[in-house]
């Protein structure tokens, strides 16, 4: 099945933010957000482009979930300004876009393609046509065999997943999913990744919060990392990891020499491997000494720093614990 996505929506009364938002998705100025006096998002930033992946990066509890539902107009921000598809409030156009809450829930005796009608029904597609959509996606994402059965019959990446296909059944232009990953099984994940790009590539503008570095390394091309309900940065993966220095690996057969004077300062040993930031001179400079110094270079390698070592960088290390802990929030709705 070949989704077909909307036509451009209506512009309504002109940008309320200041700027060119005609290739943005999605613009967010000054989110803020208080629960019972507790401030959860804090002045949050965002420039979703048209077309694009874009990742919300941070550990439970930073203001992922928080951020996504003031985005799409589920919950009023205190103060602040978002643009949605071109439009001031997300909720006009509500049927251009699938949403998928972290909160997975569907009606247990609810058959799979009826589910996916269903859900198709609650974005304005007619009930008969959603349910022969939601066959042919089940189809097309090897479900097929699961059509008939009860959603109480599924499997839980199963169920999940058949909710997914219910966010897409109306072909949205956009598409925002709440921790999509969180559940599934490392295949079902593969399956989701692959799911996540098609959608790109056919045209939809796809915006997921995850706190799995991995999954925005892997799919985003522009991410916003999000820790104590404040963005510290909003850009490019590769900016983000440019950030940091690429760190040299050196492994030479002699063990010292005249050749080491030529190494940074703050190079470490571990064995006859030598590690130490890529200089601002590049490496040239330095293999030129290290061959008249007769080190004896076995191997050398330049690795570029990971989104993980970046978010550290920018986020803390406090943030980056957190982030790998899987440490459940006070609230969900953060």
């Amino acid at each position: 099945m070949q989704m077909r996505l909307g036509q451009a929506a209506n512009t309504g009364n002109g940008p309320i933010i200041s700027g060119n938002t005609g290739m943005l998705a999605i613009e967010a100025r000054g989110l803020v957000k208080r629960f019972d006096g507790t401030l959860a998002v804090d002045g949050v930033d965002l420039s979703v482009p048209q077309g694009t992946i874009y990742g919300v990066l941070g550990p439970n509890g930073a203001g992922k979930t928080t951020t996504l539902r003031m985005l799409l107009g589920i919950i009023e921000p205190d103060s602040g300004e978002r643009r949605v598809l071109g439009h001031a409030n997300p909720q006009d156009i509500a049927r251009q876009i699938g949403y998928l809450p972290e909160e997975r829930g569907l009606y247990p005796a609810m058959k799979a393609y009826e589910a996916i009608g269903f859900m198709g029904a609650l974005r304005g597609l007619p009930q008969a046509e959603g349910r022969r959509r939601g066959r042919a996606l089940l189809e097309e994402y090897g479900l097929g065999h699961a059509a008939e059965r009860q959603i109480r019959q599924l499997s839980k990446g199963m169920a999940q997943q058949v909710q997914l296909l219910g966010t897409l059944v109306h072909e949205p232009r956009l598409v925002v999913l709440d921790e999509p990953f969180s559940g599934l099984d490392a295949i079902n994940q593969g399956k989701l990744e692959r799911l996540i790009r098609s959608l790109a590539d056919r045209g939809a503008t796809v915006l997921f919060s995850t706190h799995v570095i991995a999954h925005a390394e892997r799919l985003c091309e522009n991410v916003a990392i999000i820790a104590g309900g404040k963005v510290p940065y909003a850009g490019s993966v590769d900016t983000a990891r440019d950030r940091i220095p690429a760190q040299v690996r050196l492994e030479t057969s002699d063990a010292d020499g005249p050749w080491r004077a030529a190494l940074p300062a703050d190079t470490s040993r571990i064995g006859n491997f030598w590690h130490f930031p890529l200089p601002e001179s590049g490496v040239e400079p330095l293999l030129r000494a290290l061959i008249a110094g007769n080190a004896g270079i076995r191997s050398l390698s330049i690795e570029r720093a990971g989104l993980h070592d970046a978010f550290v960088a920018i986020a803390g290390q406090a943030a980056a614990e957190a982030l790998t802990s899987g440490a459940t929030d006070g609230e969900d709705g953060q």
